[in-house]
């Protein structure tokens, strides 16, 4: 039974290492996925009221006495 097992887990270790790394159009999907995030994010954060919030948080912190 142990050799049945060691000899699976060994096929299954071959067969990753061939498959170890992406591909280009994988590493392009990755960057499109990245920068639509960016975006989406730089939106959110920039938007009127969230802008609002982090100056009033920035002025808390700056005014604070400690």
């Amino acid at each position: 039974m142990y050799g049945k097992v060691r000899a699976r887990l060994g096929a299954l270790a071959g067969r990753m290492r061939r498959d170890a790394g992406m591909v280009t159009s994988e590493y392009a999907m990755g960057i499109i996925a990245a920068v639509a995030f960016a975006v989406l994010l730089y939106e959110v954060v920039t938007s009127g009221q969230v802008k609002t919030e982090l100056q009033n948080i920035v002025k808390r912190a700056l005014s604070a006495r400690t």
